[in-house]
């Protein structure tokens, strides 16, 4: 199932867009292999590497380690922009671009790229608190766009998605309910593996990278239910 696009009328998420291609090209364009995998090993949210060099921070107090901490913790952001393979990138952002505009729409532009962000880095931080010695690379942008995912189930569950059934060469048009995307979410990380960057490198294969995204669609929606508790719905 591919979703296009809802009913309902929004403004486009062209700035996170251009920012996940922007990343995802880079990537494309480092000169070898070998420089890609060690871009994916730095830049990567690894829940062990994160994990000690906090304890270090908290047992020495030592002002190169506090910079280290630092150095590391960003990778909690950054790693939200950056993707291992065609099929990753390319499924979430559909899901962005359909989904995404109309929580926009709602949030507000600033707002909704704070909720993102938010939502993105505080599973990452989860998925370090509880598999903190997981070693695998940890990408992608599945966590911040399960939560505008739950945000906008929550906000619009009536809502209607244009959709397009491929079979073969055959492209069947469907209008499916929202809520059914909240299943297909799910089904669809399956194929994140095809077109894979470095396929000589573990990546995203922890438990709790995966199932995290549920609690990704539980945050979003709460946060969407305290944001619009007094806010009209457009």
């Amino acid at each position: 199932m591919i979703p296009i696009a809802d009913n309902l009328p929004t403004p486009k998420t062209y700035l996170l867009i251009g920012l996940i291609l922007g990343f995802f090209l880079w990537e494309l364009h480092l000169g070898s292999k070998q420089e890609l995998e060690s871009v994916l090993l730095s830049w990567s949210l690894i829940p062990r590497r994160l994990t000690t060099i906090t304890q270090d921070v908290l047992a020495t107090r030592n002002p190169a380690a506090i910079v280290a901490w630092l150095l590391t913790a960003i990778s909690l952001p950054r790693a939200i922009f950056l993707h291992s393979s065609f099929a990753q990138v390319l499924g979430n952002l559909i899901f962005l671009w359909v989904f995404g505009r109309r929580v926009e729409s709602s949030f507000g532009r600033i707002n909704f790229l704070l909720f993102y962000l938010g939502a993105g880095i505080s599973l990452g931080l989860l998925q370090v608190l509880i598999d903190p010695q997981l070693d695998t690379p940890l990408m992608g942008s599945q966590g911040a766009i399960a939560a505008i995912l739950g945000a906008y189930l929550l906000a619009f569950p009536r809502a209607k998605i244009d959709t397009i059934l491929p079979l073969g060469i055959v492209f069947i048009p469907l209008e499916l309910p929202a809520l059914f995307f909240g299943f297909w979410w799910f089904v669809q990380q399956m194929a994140y593996g095809f077109g894979q960057l470095a396929p000589s490198m573990q990546i995203n294969s922890g438990f709790v990278a995966y199932w995290s995204h549920g609690l990704g669609i539980i945050l979003g929606g709460a946060i969407a239910g305290l944001w619009l508790k007094n806010k009209p719905v457009n």
